[in-house]
Formats: structure tokens, sequence, C-alpha cells
């Protein structure tokens, strides 16, 4: 099976635009067709993301919700430790948690919009893809 890292953003786009190539791939997770990776400190940064007064607004999501949102994606997905210490990202250190987490979890890919990850395109043979790159990659499987 695919394993993937699904950067904070992907998860919020999902959420504030159903039916969109981030929705669907998160969707590919929540039905198993793919192995989602994620460690603590990208939970955290979900719900971060998710807890800004604008998204919360415009979701109309309250922690509880989120935390229960955070908690069956962490149900369904594999846990990494976070422990490995890189840092790749010169640009935002504070991505080098997607780094760690793909290659604690040995991923196939990093499924993110943020432009300092897109720039590696590949790190240590791990493809970093837009959502709509990957679902088209995705199609071929």
């Amino acid at each position: 099976m695919i394993k993937t890292v699904i950067e904070a953003n992907v998860f919020v786009s999902s959420a504030l635009a159903p039916g969109s190539n981030p929705d669907k791939v998160i969707g590919l997770a929540r039905k198993g067709r793919i192995t989602l990776l994620i460690s603590q400190d990208i939970l955290k940064e979900i719900r971060t993301v998710f807890m800004y007064p604008k998204i919360k607004r415009r979701l109309k999501i309250t922690a509880k919700e989120t935390d229960e949102f955070l908690a069956e994606i962490a149900k369904s997905a594999l846990i990494t430790p976070g422990v490995l210490n890189l840092k790749e990202v010169k640009a935002d250190p504070k991505d080098d948690k997607y780094l760690v987490c793909a290659v604690e979890g040995q991923a196939d890919y990093i499924i993110s919009g943020d432009k300092h990850l897109l720039n590696l395109d590949n790190y240590y043979g791990i493809k970093i893809v837009t959502p709509a790159v990957f679902l088209e990659m995705f199609m071929d499987y």
C-alpha cells in the first residue's frame, strides 16, 4: 500500500472545500486506500491550524470536534515517533517535521501545497507532490 504523509494545510483545505483535490486525498486515507503516516507534531499543527480564528469561524468547528477528528485520524494512521533530527527546510524549519515523519515511516509520498516542501521535489526517494499531482499518479496504481 502507498504510504503518505499529508501536510496540515491539505487537511484544512479538505475541510474548507468538500470535493476538492485535498478532500479526495483525505478521503483515500479515511477509506484506507492509502496508508497515512503521522506524528504527534503533525497532529498538533493540524489542531493549531483548525483553531485559527478565521478557519474556526468558517468551519463552525469547536475544539472538542477538532480533537475528535484528530483522534479519528490518529486511530487509522501509523504514528511515527518524530525523533529524527533533520534540518533540511532552511526557509521554514517547522516543515522539517514532515520529512522526519516520512523518513521514519518509509513514506512513498509527502502530499503538500507548501512551497518550501514542494521545492525539495524529492527527499531520499520520497516524492513531494501537490494533491492534484498525487491523485493523477494514484489513478495509475
